[in-house]
C-alpha cells in the first residue's frame, strides 16, 4: 500500500489528465487501435513504476515471437505482475483475468483498454466460452497472457501447480507458448517497503506447437512450470 501511495504522490500533477484519458479510452476502445491503447497503458505504467521506485529488468526480450498470435504463460505473484510485464514488453497483449479483479479501480480501466476476458472459475460453461474466444483471437493475431496457476502464489518466488486447463486455448489455437519467469514481482505491492526494488522478467524460448502437440495439457503445464522454476533458481 505504501508503494502505491508513493506512485500517486509522485505523479499527482499528471494523474487527473492520465485518469481522464484512461477512462475515455476504456469507454471508447473501438475508436482506437490496439497499438494506440497499448501505448497509453505503457505510458501510465512507466510513470507509476518510476514514481514507485520500481526497476523492471528484462531478459530474453528477443525470445518474444516476431509474428503475433502467441500466449504468454508467466508464474503469478500478485496484482503487479501484468504491470511489470507491460513495462518491458514491446508488443501489445491482452489477458485472461479472474472475475474477482474485474471491478478493482484502475485495473478495471486497464483491462477494458486491453479488451481482456474475465473468467469465472466456478462457471464451467463461461470458462469454456472464454477459451473459445481467446482461441479465435489468437488465431486472428492477438497475443494473450494467461496465469496457469489460476491464482497468485503465496510463497513469493515459488510457483504453485500449473493447471493443464489453462493451456487449452494454446492447444486449440496451435500457437507458440512463451513461458515467462517473474522474480520478486510480489514485493511491489505485498510488502510495506518503498525502497528501490528490482523486478526481473525473463521471457523464455517459445515452445512451438510442433513441440507440444503430442503432449497432454497436464504435461505441457508441468514442462512450462519446470522451465520457469529453473530460471528462477538460476537468477534469484
Amino acid at each position: 500500500m505504501k508503494r502505491i501511495i508513493l506512485m500517486v504522490l509522485r505523479n499527482l500533477i499528471y494523474i487527473p489528465y492520465l485518469w481522464i484519458k484512461l477512462n475515455w479510452y476504456a469507454s471508447h476502445v473501438d475508436n482506437y487501435t490496439e497499438e494506440q491503447r497499448y501505448a497509453l497503458l505503457k505510458k501510465i505504467d512507466h510513470a507509476a513504476n518510476t514514481g514507485g521506485n520500481l526497476n523492471i529488468e528484462a531478459h530474453g526480450v528477443d525470445n518474444i515471437p516476431s509474428e503475433n498470435g502467441f500466449i504468454f504463460y508467466p508464474n503469478h505473484q500478485g496484482l503487479y505482475d501484468v504491470l511489470a510485464i507491460m513495462e518491458v514488453c514491446p508488443v501489445p497483449f491482452s489477458v485472461v483475468a479472474k472475475k474477482e479483479v474485474a471491478n478493482v479501480p484502475f485495473l478495471k480501466q486497464v483491462f477494458a483498454c486491453m479488451k481482456a476476458f474475465m473468467i469465472d472459475r466456478d462457471d464451467i460453461k463461461q470458462s469454456m466460452q472464454v477459451i473459445i474466444n481467446v482461441t479465435k483471437e489468437v488465431k486472428a493475431g492477438r497475443n494473450y497472457l494467461i496465469f496457469a496457476e489460476g491464482t497468485r502464489s503465496k510463497q513469493g518466488n515459488k510457483p504453485q501447480e500449473f493447471k493443464g486447463g489453462s493451456f487449452k486455448a494454446a492447444i486449440k489455437a496451435k500457437c507458440p507458448i512463451v513461458p515467462v519467469a517473474l522474480i520478486d514481482s510480489f514485493k511491489a505491492f505485498d510488502t510495506n517497503s518503498i525502497e528501490k526494488l528490482k523486478v526481473q522478467i525473463h521471457f523464455l524460448e517459445p515452445i512451438p506447437y510442433e513441440e507440444y502437440k503430442e503432449m497432454k495439457s497436464t504435461e505441457i503445464a508441468a514442462e512450462v512450470k519446470r522451465r520457469i522454476e529453473a530460471t528462477i533458481a538460476e537468477n534469484i
